[in-house]
């Protein structure tokens, strides 16, 4: 998701001012999107520049306010029915890691495997730990979309483990195993004393 569709989804809302966008936009977001305000206001800048958003003015405490235009309308429109391609995600980078890893001699493509798994269990039992937090009463909107977003990450993690698991069969079955290393030489040995230095 754009932060530019994210916002005027907000603003398809009713009009807002940017602290309160960021507020609504962290929070529908479960958090995991943190923004600061001046993402938020150069994005809104180029919704004014785009005519997708319009400054309406200032409220009571001297905030800018603004408002979604019919264009704006429309790209939230055509935002939602648009499914999102895999081409327009971020890159994986634990896949090209692992890609990498294989490549690059002396790497122990199952070391490196097993230290992501590790740190990926401990990830999905926080989420898990976290989802079964009991909401709070009566739940609100954010609360559905912090439950949406949640869940969302515990499926991610649990395909993770799960190509994990793949890759460490592949690697198994195809990429031989890391030499040993040499056992470092021994010391050399102490020059042998000289008769009667001992007693010198």
């Amino acid at each position: 998701m754009s932060i530019r569709h994210g916002l005027l989804a907000l603003l398809s809302q009713g009009p807002r001012y940017g602290y309160q966008l960021r507020t609504e936009f962290e929070s529908s977001t479960g958090a995991t999107w943190p923004l600061n305000i001046g993402q938020v206001y150069s994005t809104l800048s180029r919704l004014e520049r785009d005519e997708l958003a319009v400054r309406v003015g200032a409220d009571g405490e001297g905030r800018f306010v603004y408002r979604i235009t019919p264009a704006g309308e429309e790209e939230v429109r055509r935002w939602f029915a648009t499914p999102v391609a895999r081409a327009d995600r971020p890159r994986d980078e634990l896949a090209i890691k692992l890609a990498m890893a294989v490549t690059a001699p002396g790497v122990d493509v199952r070391a490196v495997v097993q230290a992501q798994r590790n740190a990926t269990m401990r990830a999905l039992r926080d989420l898990t730990r976290l989802k079964a937090e009991p909401p709070a009463e009566p739940a609100s909107q954010g609360d559905h979309a912090w439950r949406l977003v949640l869940e969302s990450m515990i499926f991610q993690v649990e395909a993770e483990i799960r190509w994990l698991d793949h890759c460490e069969a592949y690697v198994a079955r195809a990429v031989p195993p890391v030499p040993d290393m040499p056992p470092a030489p021994d010391a050399p040995a102490a020059d042998p004393p000289v008769p009667g230095e001992a007693r010198r």
